[in-house]
This record gives C-alpha cells, sequence and structure tokens, in this order.
C-alpha cells in the first residue's frame, strides 16, 4: 500500500487560483521536490488566509496586501516573506463606458467621477488584497460610498464579482490576472491602469513554527524555494493568456529580458 502523501496547506488569494496560475505551478513543483507532498490550496480573501494562518492552520499564505503582510510577520505569526511577482490591478465596465473614464489621468480621478455620477460600482467586500485596495482608493478620495445606491458589496471572490458588474453593467477593481482569465465570459472592459497606486505585490510567507510546531515548515520553505527559483520565475514570466502576460516575476525580475 503506498504511503499518504504529506498534506502541504496553502492559504492563498483567490486571484492566484482564478487566475489558473497554481495549475501550472503546483504539477510542476509536486514532480520537481524531494518532499512526498501533495500541495492543498485554501482560496479565499487575503483577510480570510491571514486569519486561517494565524490559527496554526495553513503551512505558508501566498498573498497579496503588503501591509498585513508585515503585521503578521511583526506579530510573530510568519517569517522568511518573500517577494514573487505582481501584476497591476485594473478598473473594468462596460464598452460604453457610461462615466466615461476611459483617459482620466488617475485612479482617484476615475473613482471620483463614478461618485460623482452615481453609475453602479461593485466591491468584493469580501476583506481580500483587492477589497482593501478598492478602499484604499476611496479613503484617498474623501468619499465613503458605503450605504450609496450606486455602491454593491458582493461578498464575493473576484470571478463572481466580474459577473455581478457584467450583470449590472456597473465599474470594479479586478486584479489583471483574474480578468483576462475571465474576459472571454463575460462583456467588460479594461478601462483604466497604468496608475502607479494599481501595482499589485504577491509573497509568500512561511507559518513560523516556535509559534505553530505542527506546521510543515521545511515543505513550505521548500516551496517558497520553487517559486522563487530560476525555474519558478521562469514559469510565472511565461505564464499567459490571450498572449498578455498575467504576472511578472519579482524575485528575479531579470528573467522577463530572458523568457523562453
Amino acid at each position: 500500500m503506498a504511503k499518504e502523501k504529506t498534506k502541504l496547506m496553502i492559504a492563498s488569494t483567490t486571484s492566484t487560483q482564478n487566475s489558473g496560475l497554481f495549475d501550472i505551478l503546483i504539477p510542476l513543483y509536486e514532480k520537481s521536490t524531494k518532499y512526498d507532498v501533495k500541495l492543498e490550496v485554501i482560496a479565499v480573501g487575503t483577510g480570510k488566509a491571514i486569519r486561517i494562518a494565524k490559527k496554526g492552520e495553513a503551512d505558508l499564505l501566498f498573498v497579496h496586501d503588503p501591509f498585513r503582510e508585515e503585521k503578521f510577520v511583526t506579530e510573530g505569526y510568519g517569517v522568511n516573506r518573500r517577494a514573487v511577482m505582481h501584476n497591476d490591478f485594473v478598473i473594468v465596465g462596460s464598452h460604453k463606458d457610461p462615466a466615461k473614464i476611459k483617459g482620466l489621468k488617475s485612479v482617484i480621478e476615475v473613482f471620483e467621477e463614478i461618485a460623482e455620477k452615481g453609475f453602479p460600482f461593485v466591491s468584493r467586500g469580501d476583506d481580500s488584497g483587492t477589497n482593501i485596495k478598492e478602499l484604499d482608493i476611496w479613503d484617498d478620495t474623501g468619499i465613503n460610498p458605503k450605504g450609496k445606491g450606486w455602491y454593491f458589496e458582493a461578498g464575493a471572490n473576484m470571478g463572481d464579482t466580474l459577473h455581478i458588474t457584467d450583470q449590472k453593467r456597473a465599474y470594479t477593481l479586478s486584479d489583471m490576472g483574474t480578468f483576462l482569465h475571465f474576459e472571454p465570459k463575460i462583456n467588460l472592459k479594461i478601462l483604466f491602469k497604468g496608475d502607479p497606486m494599481l501595482r499589485n505585490n504577491y509573497s509568500v510567507i512561511a507559518v513560523n513554527p516556535d509559534r505553530f510546531p505542527k506546521v510543515k515548515y521545511r515543505e513550505a520553505m521548500d516551496f517558497i524555494a520553487f517559486v522563487t527559483s530560476l525555474e519558478g520565475q521562469h514559469l510565472i514570466a511565461n505564464y499567459k493568456r490571450h498572449g498578455v502576460n498575467l504576472f511578472y516575476p519579482d524575485a528575479i525580475p531579470s528573467v522577463m529580458s530572458k523568457k523562453k
């Protein structure tokens, strides 16, 4: 009887799962590692992923909320935080663009225009990294959208939020990877991108074995070594949808100029 593989639990943002990236990374990692492991992904919003890790119910985090990541490490829950990759957040909406946001100069102007004209905006409303980024932008505009008739909180992952946005002919903030993955199934287009505020950084963090002795720390560090290695960074650099890169490597950024 074959020995059961060790489970390595990753608490992750839904965007890495929804984008399809894990479907490429995980099988190749499981094939190449010296450890007899089976990776399991708990794909939830970043806030929930961090709460799971804080209870020792995951071996590592793969998330995109720099402030909460740093707090997680500072408070002693995590160790060895490593930058893995980035992409961008984008504002998407119907092709008609009723608020006329296309061509505006900054994401602050975009949010102000949507609010001023009262066109529907769908928030993930799920304490995810994307949701926190959206709320940070609203905060910078000085506008509190909650309770307004045009503001809808989906309480959903990015894929479901995109479908709701499509149904309502609304606007939303999405990570680029998930949007490109779902683009063929929805009637939305990217209407604004490129503001430096919209950079979306992803990191991995091992759960601290001093705090949670039962976590699989060696295996977690092995996975971290893989995704930040030349091989892992090449996989990320070469992962595309419709000819467009979904993510850009940050552990070894130079692989972008040496892509196969």
